[in-house]
């Protein structure tokens, strides 16, 4: 019997599982470093060259440009085990990262004013259609103030959102030397990503260094090729709604080991009275239950929608609205996994400086997020199934 193997999968697992072991090698500097997130209100220096060294930020980049293009399980098992450590850097990081991905899609010449010089150019990213755009000859006059760039102070480029005089929606590519940077983070939780704004006064942007949302939506993009690597092929969203909402599964089991020592403590030793806890047993259970429910349903969604791809086949519009409305909930799943946690975790949790309090504000923070509110999502999915037509073209 010949098996035939993909030689690309098995390297891309291989070189995935040692970045993974790099990452978890970190995790007590990022457990240090916390406080200096939130104290400074951004992901602090060192961790994100730890990251840097450890290959994170070239994890969804192309190999022509120092690129790892590993699958997005492997890269969303690392920003899991990160925020076990620290959300803010889990959250800033993983966007920034996200955005190489992005940038493969775009025109060859976008790609080469990113990296060109500098395979380690990093990006940032706020895609509120907020921007004023002008058609001129080449391009666009943009201007605009957006919110949310999260990790913005470690980038030199921004990824930044607006509407065309047509109606339609375009992502714009925009060097540092166009914009500037506003500090306006003040959060209740997340205080460590950098969340600042981003303010762009009547520059110009070439037409080649904007994305179309209906590239991203219909697979048209102008860097993917029938040669791109199997990754590239992803529909744009299906990858980046899961970067904002993947650090609270690993901020969901950090608050699940601080709660379970903080009850053992309270047990003096003795774990008979903790056994016999049914309310502390139940909140266990169902906390697990929910972590490996959330992870396994994402790894589920790449699984099924990398081996649909290597099988030249296409992603079909149904699951892609399914896809989206399971990655929405994570959010909601985490907060009542949090809740439960935080409401017995005890007297100490509600003075500042709680590790378990900080896991609640993250994950109540990041409910915030436009891509992390289900009802939407939820009304389109169940809206198709009833015969009308999708109405959602980030997915």
């Amino acid at each position: 019997m010949n098996i035939t193997v993909d030689t690309d999968m098995m390297r891309a697992a291989e070189e995935g599982n040692a970045m993974l072991e790099r990452i978890e090698a970190l995790q007590p500097m990022l457990l240090a470093n916390q406080e200096l997130a939130r104290t400074e209100r951004r992901v602090p220096d060192e961790n994100i060259q730890a990251l840097q060294q450890a290959g994170f930020f070239l994890a969804l980049q192309p190999a022509r440009w120092g690129g790892h293009e590993l699958d997005p399980q492997a890269f969303f098992r690392m920003q899991m085990a990160i925020a076990e450590c620290c959300m803010s850097t889990a959250w800033a990081s993983g966007i920034v990262a996200v955005h190489a991905f992005q940038i493969a899609l775009m025109d060859e010449r976008a790609q080469e004013d990113v990296w060109r010089d500098d395979i380690h150019t990093r990006i940032s990213s706020s895609y509120a259609p907020m921007g004023k755009v002008e058609v001129v000859d080449g391009g666009f006059r943009f201007s605009g103030r957006w919110g949310w760039s999260s990790g913005c102070d470690h980038c030199s480029w921004a990824l930044l959102g607006g509407i065309l005089p047509d109606g339609t929606y375009r992502t714009f590519l925009v060097p540092e030397s166009d914009y500037r940077i506003e500090d306006t983070w003040h959060s209740m939780g997340l205080q460590g990503t950098g969340s600042n704004d981003v303010v762009v006064e009547d520059v110009f942007v070439p037409d080649y260094r904007t994305h179309k949302q209906s590239d991203g939506f219909e697979g048209t993009n102008p860097g993917v090729d029938d040669n791109s690597a199997t990754l590239y092929h992803l529909p744009w969203a299906q990858i980046f709604i899961r970067v904002v909402s993947t650090p609270a599964i690993g901020a969901s089991s950090k608050a699940l080991s601080l709660y379970t020592n903080l009850v053992k403590g309270k047990a003096s030793g003795d774990i008979t009275k903790l056994s016999q806890d049914t309310g502390t047993q139940m909140r266990i259970a169902a906390a697990k239950n929910s972590i490996e429910e959330m992870s396994t349903v994402m790894m589920a969604n790449f699984d099924n929608m990398m081996s649909t791809l290597r099988a030249g086949e296409t992603i079909t519009l149904e699951d892609r609205i399914l896809y989206r409305y399971q990655a929405s909930l994570v959010i909601e799943k985490s907060i009542e996994v949090v809740d439960s946690l935080f409401s017995s975790a005890g007297g100490s949790s509600v003075f500042q400086g709680s590790d378990i309090q900080q896991c609640f504000l993250d994950i109540h923070t990041a409910r915030a997020h436009v891509a992390n509110n289900p009802t939407g999502f939820a009304r389109n999915l169940g809206a198709v199934a009833l015969g009308a037509d999708n109405s959602d073209y980030f997915l």
